[in-house]
């Protein structure tokens, strides 16, 4: 688990920095001590939302609620909410029973207990928050940062997000503490079931493999960079959004470019004349390895972002320019089912 993360870069004096949404404004309990904050969100979705759209006449398409066995459509006041406890067996609640179980919004980070950091598994952490001081509690909040940072550890905490209760750890980062929402217990599966080799000298890793494997990582090792990595999936299908916008084909299907990709070969290597060659090549990809060095990527992902932009640009004036028809369309079906890539 990283100790640190990396610093945003800092605004300029005359660039509008936009005010982040508050998700609540609460309070850091633990002990005698109060410490008010505010939880902001620390990530957002980035993915891609696809519509489904009739082609005859293309007016948004949505789910009918139909019963299984009869095949007809259900209405909403004759759906009840059942939870299995047997297989074909269920205990029916009402939404009044569901609401009275939900839990308090204490708006409160009731810290339970203190470990030390690296100790949480990485199969635990779901989603970052961050927490900033209010209503002048600036000191006593420098105050658990800088006394957590000291003694390396991590506050165990409960929390209550939109009536559900969460498992969280507060972390201290750069500057601001992070909340990060942690899994329950119960929702990680253990590594029964799966198979995978014996661990230790019984794992038949000859001592040369090992001190090749481990120059061959030392060889690749780096600072941590989240911004040398990008979504390539989002920059394709973005680069095909702005090409088809281009054509004035927003309701067809382009063919795509046949490409050709080099395929890992099924055949078995061995593992000692494999490492002898990722040293040679630096510990590069094979694409890499050919000629595409470090400073010619660099303005390639230069390009697919400055791709990307350009095809979210023609993507909204394409959005604001649909036609009357189209509106007509969706104003007699408005029902929409959005699909996450």
């Amino acid at each position: 688990m990283p100790r640190k993360y990396p610093a945003k870069p800092a605004a300029s004096a005359d660039t509008a920095v936009p005010s982040r949404r508050t998700i609540w404004k609460g309070s850091i309990t633990f002990g005698l001590v109060y410490i008010p904050v505010a939880l902001y969100p620390a990530s957002k979705e980035d993915g891609l939302d696809f519509d489904w759209l009739d082609k005859r006449d293309m007016a948004p398409v949505g789910y009918k609620r139909v019963n299984k066995v009869t095949g007809k459509e259900v209405t909403k006041e004759n759906i009840v909410k059942g939870l299995a406890y047997q297989e074909g067996r269920y205990a029916i609640l009402t939404d009044e029973e569901i609401r009275a179980t939900h839990p308090k919004s204490t708006q409160t980070v009731e810290l339970l207990s203190f470990v030390d950091e690296g100790e949480i598994a990485p199969e635990y952490f779901e989603k970052p928050y961050y927490l900033a001081p209010t209503a002048k509690g600036e000191k006593v909040y420098s105050l658990l940062r800088e006394t957590l940072r000291k003694e390396k550890k991590i506050g165990i905490a409960y929390v209550v997000i939109a009536t559900k209760q969460h498992l969280a750890a507060l972390i201290p980062g750069e500057r601001a503490l992070m909340l990060l929402l942690l899994r329950w217990n119960t929702e990680i599966r253990g590594e029964e079931g799966i198979s995978v080799p014996p661990a230790g000298k019984s794992a038949g890793v000859k001592p040369a493999e090992l001190a090749m494997a481990t120059q061959l990582v030392k060889s690749m090792s780096g600072k941590w960079n989240p911004a040398d990595y990008e979504d390539t999936f989002r920059g394709e299908i973005m680069a095909l959004v702005k090409k088809k916008v281009a054509a004035g084909k927003t309701t067809e299907i382009l063919p795509a470019d046949a490409v050709s990709e080099e395929r890992p070969s099924a055949k078995i290597l061995d593992l000692t004349d494999l490492l002898k060659r990722s040293l040679k090549s630096g510990g590069k990809s094979s694409a890499a390895a050919k000629g595409d060095d470090s400073e010619s990527a660099v303005p390639k992902r230069k390009a697919v972002v400055s791709k990307i932009t350009s095809a979210k640009s023609s993507a909204a004036k394409s959005r604001a320019g649909k036609t009357a028809t189209t509106r007509a369309a969706a104003k007699r079906k408005p029902a929409t089912q959005k699909k996450s890539a």
